[in-house]
């Protein structure tokens, strides 16, 4: 049975919304199961003519960067202030539906002393007149996750670097769009995926690659964390969402979308650690939920009130999802997402080497043998292995924020990155694998938790690939301006 790579990879994501939650092969009857699954997988694993390798690709350096952020919500807001701690950034133009959040982000760059930017607002398409400026380098996106790779794909076209927040797809056809459009402008386009720059990812990043834990052969992420008071809080009104999600959009996607639809916080620091797409592959995945035991008793529990009254027949995401991913070198993955139970926050962020493991939750613990270190041990193990982009901007990341820091360590070294000519941490082909296990586990749990190929968003790169760096063998050189000197707006 024919299938092209290109329709079926649009289809794939809407099985987890049930329209076809038997079969993705057209002519099947929904309670049919799918009796060729080669067909499918090989539209998945169709080799890509790479036009240009973007892993480990250097841009011209830019000495100053300037910057143009869309959405500022929480996330946007938060980047504006980071970005203005770190030498050599220009913050040119802020675009929001909401006038009310430009204002704020404005309001922030006069009270430091900074130039007005741009102010783009007001409608939908507002957004299209800040990417065409002629005088930015980097889109900064900052919006709900529907936005995310038409915002990238434009930004890209017009000239600009991209830095997008997660997911960076939500397809795998828009994991494709930005894979092809980064490789044919030689344009970055890195998600800001901040797990990878946490400070115990990045200790047992740099153990791993001194060869401590010896061969990984084994990894967990997860993003376990309660969002329901979130997902269901409503906004004030159009310009003022209070904490809420503007339009209720998160809330849209766990009542349409059944698999790990969230997966990157835990999985991108395992990626980084495994050399996945630099030296080893996603081979295959399965998927698996629980049926919802939260979601819809929460509607119930609302439904007095008329503002909840869509959500009266939704279908929702079941509660806990598990991924495995078997690689190409023969290893595996776990990754995990539940935002919908009553649970401590989790990221799990295990490693296990045939010399030893590490694991991060309930309390970072590193064995390097068949005992854990002793809280001595560990003290030594943070001041021997603690890389060199730690030390030289960790103490000022826990003083300007952003999830502990771990935020304005990755804005740091994305714009030093940039300035000095450097490829990028996180290169397009990380974004779009990263991201695609939302849709791929969508399809496996839609089918019984089939297995499923993930596509090789490297053309078969990936055996060549080299790891990127973390101990700032080059770079390091932009400067962090003083918490206490821009409080006074000098």
């Amino acid at each position: 049975m024919a299938i092209n790579r290109r329709n079926f990879l649009k289809t794939a994501t809407v099985a987890g919304a049930g329209a076809m939650a038997g079969s993705l092969i057209p002519g099947c009857k929904p309670e049919q199961p799918v009796s060729n699954l080669s067909v499918i997988l090989e539209s998945v694993k169709k080799s890509h003519s790479q036009k240009f390798n973007m892993s480990g690709y250097a841009a011209p350096a830019l000495s100053t960067v300037r910057v143009g952020v869309i959405g500022l919500g929480d996330r946007g807001s938060g980047a504006v202030e980071r970005l203005s701690f770190i030498e050599g950034v220009e913050i040119k133009a802020l675009g929001d539906l909401r006038k009310v959040a430009v204002d704020g982000s404005q309001g922030y760059l006069k009270n430091i002393g900074r130039e007005a930017a741009q102010e783009f607002s007001g409608d939908d398409n507002a957004w299209k007149k800040l990417i065409a400026l002629p005088d930015l380098d980097l889109i900064y996106i900052c919006t709900p996750w529907i936005w995310h790779t038409p915002m990238a794909v434009a930004a890209m076209e017009s000239g600009k670097h991209v830095c997008c927040e997660v997911p960076i797809a939500r397809t795998i056809d828009e994991a494709w769009q930005l894979v092809e459009t980064s490789e044919r402008t030689k344009k970055h386009c890195m998600m800001l995926e901040n797990c990878c720059y946490d400070f115990f990812e990045l200790l047992t990043l740099n153990m791993a690659r001194q060869g401590m834990f010896g061969d990984i052969l084994h990894a967990e992420g997860a993003y376990n964390h309660n969002l329901m008071g979130y997902n269901f809080k409503k906004p004030l009104d159009d310009q003022q969402t209070d904490g809420a999600y503007t339009g209720m959009w998160r809330l849209k996607e766990n009542a349409t979308r059944n698999g790990n639809i969230y997966p990157t916080h835990g999985l991108g620091p395992i990626c980084q650690t495994m050399n996945i797409n630099r030296g080893d592959s996603m081979e295959y995945l399965t998927s698996m939920s629980t049926s919802d035991f939260t979601m819809a008793p929460k509607e119930k529990e609302l439904s007095s009130d008329s503002f909840y009254a869509e959500w009266k027949d939704a279908k929702f995401r079941g509660n806990m999802n598990t991924t495995l991913v078997h690689t190409a070198l023969g290893k595996t993955m776990m990754i995990q997402h539940d935002v919908s139970s009553e649970q401590p926050y989790s990221r799990i962020h295990l490693i296990k080497g045939n010399k030893g493991m590490a694991v991060k939750y309930p309390e970072a613990r590193i064995a390097l043998g068949e005992s854990w270190a002793s809280e001595e041990e560990m003290k030594a193990l943070w001041e021997k292995y603690t890389p060199e982009i730690v030390k030289r901007v960790g103490e000022m990341a826990k003083k300007v924020g952003g999830h502990g820091g771990m935020d304005f360590i990755m804005d740091w070294r994305t714009i030093d990155c940039l300035r000095n000519g450097l490829p990028l941490d996180q290169d397009v082909y990380d974004g779009a694998l990263w991201s695609s296990l939302a849709p791929l586990s969508e399809w496996s749990v839609a089918n019984r938790s089939q297995s499923i190929d993930v596509p090789d968003f490297t053309g078969g790169s990936w055996k060549a690939n080299k790891p990127h760096q973390i101990n700032l063998e080059a770079g390091g050189t932009t400067k962090v301006v003083e918490i206490k000197d821009i409080k006074q707006g000098v």
